[in-house]
């Protein structure tokens, strides 16, 4: 490992898991394949029904057990062992981002306004090919894989909606592990990064309006201003950041956008506030909630402005089961090699709606990079943006890694 020594793994060698790549490289062309005609056809939010039905035909050959969502255009996918067992999950997201892509690929967006610029398409390929990797080898598995094939991660809570209609009971029973893969193009391709406790942040948005009394702009003692007193509550919230909350678990809070007025020679009656809160606990979480609402209703007091502030909860934070971090940095090391699995130093302040699995059930989450090893990390067009480029060969690892979590679980 590139950061520190080996990880425990609590399970004892497998032979079988050297070969996995192998095997996952044999598949490669229905991986490239599926992720290329995802990426030409992307489609947002909860309701995908092409990409439900390119899911459906990649794994039509397969012997597995195919439900379909009521609530959204999910997918999942039951294997089931040669003997009884317990059941693990495995998830890929499967929606797009409101992006025009500009990469000048063969196979770019033909869909204005849609791009698969997170790589979600990849997760999808990656998951059915591992699919694929694992019917291989199902005499070896005491228990079962799902398969979760979801909608809606971009802000939607898909993964909300698949628990509610029972995918962590897909196969009978309760899973007792999950695992989930993001590709990312911030780190060498085929490189495997995790790590134990939290790995994401939660991500909440918040809205305040600030009203006071609209006036002719020359004359402002006759008006409520409401302009300076939102000015002022940018600033009061960065200090309450650095001053109320601890830097051993800490927060993000971004103002993104001021909105006031309409011209230069008019008091507006209103101004907004709109920004994100980002933060690596519950507590800290609920604390930097609770205060935002607090400063700004007294700043806005001390400018005779009434306020009002929404609170529209995002992703809880994504955190990590130690032993299961552990396992999936063991199984990277013996399936990719040592120097292709990373134990992170910190986490990542975006966030996952994969954190409502491991709520419920011990897992972890894990990135993969994907840089083309022809462009310099310090240059790479980042997650999320419309020129970003994933490098295809990476997909077999993160297919390798998916079945071996799964052997690992189920021998």
């Amino acid at each position: 490992m590139s950061q520190t020594g080996p990880a425990e793994l609590p399970t004892l060698p497998d032979p079988r898991l050297p070969r996995l790549l192998t095997e996952a490289r044999a598949v490669q062309d229905r991986t490239v394949a599926l992720r290329r005609e995802l990426h030409r056809h992307p489609e947002q939010g909860l309701d995908l029904p092409r990409t439900q039905a390119a899911i459906a035909a990649a794994l039509a050959d397969l012997p597995l057990e195919i439900t379909r969502g009521t609530s959204t255009t999910s997918l999942t996918a039951v294997l089931r062992g040669a003997r009884p067992g317990p059941a693990v999950l495995l998830r890929g997201d499967m929606d797009a981002l409101p992006l025009t892509e500009d990469t000048g690929l063969e196979f770019a967006s033909e869909v204005p306004g849609s791009m698969h610029a997170c790589g979600h398409d990849t997760h999808v390929a990656m998951l059915a090919s591992s699919a694929r990797v694992l019917a291989d080898h199902v005499d070896e598995l005491s228990g079962s894989v799902v398969f979760m094939f979801q909608p809606g991660e971009e802000g939607y809570h898909g993964a909300r909606h698949m628990i509610h209609e029972g995918v962590l009971d897909a196969a009978g029973e309760r899973v007792t592990g999950a695992f989930g893969i993001h590709i990312y193009a911030n780190a060498p391709s085929g490189r495997l990064l995790t790590r134990p406790g939290p790995i994401l942040a939660s991500a909440d948005q918040f809205l305040v309006t600030v009203t006071g009394k609209g006036g002719h702009a020359s004359m402002p003692h006759n008006a409520v201003d409401p302009v300076p007193a939102a000015a002022a509550m940018v600033g009061a919230l960065q200090t309450m950041i650095t001053r109320r909350v601890s830097v051993f678990d800490p927060a993000v809070l971004t103002v993104a956008r001021i909105t006031a007025g309409t011209t230069s020679n008019i008091i507006p009656e209103t101004a907004e506030l709109q920004g994100t809160i980002r933060t690596l606990s519950e507590r800290t979480r609920a604390q930097v909630r609770e205060e935002l609402a607090t400063v700004c209703e007294n700043v806005g007091a001390a400018y005779g402005c009434r306020v009002y502030v929404d609170l529209e909860p995002g992703y809880p934070v994504t955190a990590n089961d130690p032993e299961h971090s552990a396992r999936v940095l063991g199984l990277a090391e013996r399936v990719l090699g040592a120097d292709n699995a990373e134990l992170m130093a910190e986490p990542v302040m975006g966030a996952e709606d994969f954190s409502y699995v491991l709520q419920r059930v011990p897992g972890a989450f894990a990135f993969l990079g994907a840089c083309p090893p022809d462009v310099d990390l310090a240059d790479v067009a980042p997650n999320h943006s419309n020129r970003v480029n994933y490098h295809e060969d990476a997909m077999a690892s993160g297919v390798a890694m998916y079945a071996a979590y799964a052997l690992d679980a189920l021998r």
